[in-house]
């Protein structure tokens, strides 16, 4: 009774640390005004996830998740899931029927669904360091891991999108794992997570594989602690993954299989996956002695291995391996998120710091542990996914968001130590050595290191006004003349694709999506070719405006690869005889031009 009563407390505890936290996290926001909400930082993602929220709200199908106004005429299939989309529109409506006014519900929303996910992120972080490090490691898991999540950014206000779903969830799967040989439901509750992080977006197969085999070599080592938790893991991860295919996939689509999102591939995987481990760990005659357990998971990985290479072989190749060699040199890799680890070595060596640092201690601790022995499982679990995140960060930054919450464990456990150390003894060398440790484990210190590295060998002056201005046309208001007109096709380039749907009842060929390829390249052809091949474009789509942005990276870009095509002339002022300047907009942000009618 005293066990459950004090794990029950600690529970609390934790929950209640971590919704303070997250209560100073959104105080710091309203005082600087929830910035993002109006400047969205040109993160199209979270622009588009609401639009898709208000097509939906407006009657759209739940199964039906076309983006019609992107994209040639009858636009293309989004690759998101509904499950993110849902629980957004639900507090629109909520605060819709409190307030009474649907912008301000949306507003409620962007900043409440990110303050929701961010506690739930810290409460999860706090119950991993907890099993990893013990309690003293709970603090500074609250302390670090705030300060990394909340300088990350995906936790802001308006951050819609789902890495902060899947981050989340992947936390929650691997803190339950953690404490699954204490707590008898935990280990179905971790593969309820591992398959709504999978089924969110494919980003996370690399850390739902990792706790899959973990979970397997763990019940291959000790069949007497883990069979439980494998059975667990394997029926919950197997059910949940099905549940939320018949939830998210209409009938009609059931046998289409797609790589870059939810569907029948995956499921089969999940299902073989879920199934199959949990019949290896209840039967008997498969789980005997070390050899059976060992044989029997190398026939079921054979087994996944044969169905996705026979029935879904295209999903063996990368994620944009088929994408149009012009979208790779002209989008994919100017993408700033999807740049390597070496990349970013020759580019920018400084913010390498601060995206780098933090895991890479982590794992230099995690590999003296092993070292100096006493291995635990605890050690297996973090390490596998410190590792493996680390690895897809040096693929593509957008891995070190996993990376960096995740070596919050091992640094919390760190810090630990440390503040005992202190406690016990007061040396000035100990309490020297515990700030150094603090100052070490906080990703923000060396993002603000990196910062400064990049300041000092900066070769161009920064640019000073960027607080009155919006060179790059990431400002809600930037796009004020857009929403005053009335709905037509705008030629614009594909980062002003989220906005413009976002701030205006019109229409856009081009928006940073690998499914719009049809889209994409119009816009390309258009921008890059002649002003009379523009012309020609603009009169068989029936395009209503032409919005050029000068001050955004993708316009240097394109301009710079066609320095005599159309977007390059309008740039210099060369405006051809079909277009009309709409002239209050000439000077700002966004260049407005009118396509004059024939006749």
């Amino acid at each position: 009774m005293g066990t459950a009563d004090n794990g029950a407390a600690a529970w609390k505890s934790d929950l209640v640390l971590a919704l303070l936290a997250a209560l100073l996290a959104l105080a710091i926001d309203a005082w600087t005004g929830f910035g993002p909400l109006t400047d969205a930082g040109g993160d199209n993602d979270d622009l588009l996830r609401l639009v898709e929220v208000r097509d939906l709200l407006a009657g759209q199908g739940w199964f039906d998740l076309h983006q019609y106004r992107m994209g040639l005429e009858g636009g293309f299939v989004m690759h998101w899931s509904r499950l993110v989309d849902a629980p957004i529109a639900a507090i629109v409506l909520a605060a819709s029927a409190l307030t009474g006014s649907r912008p301000l519900a949306e507003d409620v929303a962007q900043v409440l669904w990110p303050a929701l996910l961010f506690w739930s992120t810290l409460f999860f972080t706090a119950r991993a360091a907890r099993s990893f490090g013990g309690a003293g490691a709970v603090l500074p898991a609250i302390l670090v891991g705030g300060a990394g999540c909340y300088f990350l950014g995906i936790y802001d206000p308006g951050a819609l999108d789902h890495h902060n779903v899947q981050l989340m969830l992947t936390m929650a799967s691997l803190a339950l794992l953690l404490e699954a040989p204490a707590r008898r439901w935990a280990a179905l509750l971790s593969g309820l997570c591992a398959a709504l992080t999978l089924a969110v977006g494919m980003e996370t197969v690399p850390y739902v594989a990792t706790m899959g085999v973990c979970v397997s070599l763990l019940f291959v080592a000790d069949p007497s602690g883990e069979r439980t938790i494998a059975r667990d893991f394997g029926l919950g991860f197997a059910g949940v993954a099905a549940l939320a295919f018949v939830a998210t996939i209409p009938p009609s689509a059931w046998g289409a299989a797609q790589c870059d999102a939810f569907s029948v591939a995956q499921l089969a995987v999940a299902a073989i996956a879920g199934i199959g481990l949990a019949a290896i760990a209840s039967v008997p005659a498969a789980a005997s002695s070390r050899q059976r357990r060992l044989a029997s998971l190398a026939a079921l990985g054979l087994v996944l291995g044969v169905v996705v290479a026979a029935l879904f072989p295209q999903c063996l190749s990368a994620p944009y391996a088929n994408l149009d060699p012009r979208l790779k040199e002209l989008w994919l890799d100017h993408i700033d998120e999807a740049q390597s680890l070496f990349t970013l070595l020759v580019h920018d060596p400084a913010r390498v710091a601060a995206r780098y640092a933090t895991p890479l201690v982590a794992i230099i601790l995690i590999v003296l542990r092993f070292r100096r022995g006493g291995w635990r499982r605890q050690d297996s679990l973090v390490a596998a996914l410190l590792a493996v995140s680390f690895v897809v960060g040096a693929w593509q930054l957008r891995g070190t968001t996993f990376s960096i919450a995740f070596a919050v464990i091992p640094l919390s456990a760190w810090i630990a130590k440390w503040r005992a150390r202190a406690e016990a003894g007061s040396s000035p060398g100990v309490a020297l050595r515990l700030a150094a440790v603090w100052l070490v484990s906080i990703n923000p210190v060396w993002t603000g290191v990196a910062a400064a590295a990049s300041v000092a060998f900066e070769k161009s002056p920064a640019v000073a006004d960027r607080g009155t201005t919006d060179k790059a046309c990431e400002k809600k208001a930037t796009f004020a003349p857009l929403g005053g007109m009335n709905g037509t096709t705008v030629l614009a380039i594909s980062n002003l694709g989220a906005p413009i749907l976002l701030y205006s009842g019109h229409k856009v060929f081009a928006g940073p999506y690998h499914r719009n390829v049809a889209g994409n390249l119009l816009a390309l052809d258009a921008f890059l070719g002649s002003a009379d091949d523009a012309r020609r474009i603009v009169e068989a789509h029936r395009v209503g405006l032409v919005a050029i942005c000068p001050g955004n990276g993708e316009s240097r870009t394109l301009t710079q690869k066609a320095p005599q095509g159309f977007l390059a002339g309008l740039l210099r002022g060369s405006v051809p005889d079909w277009l009309e300047p709409v002239n209050e907009t000439k000077g700002s942000p966004i260049e407005l031009y009118r396509v004059r009618q024939a006749g």
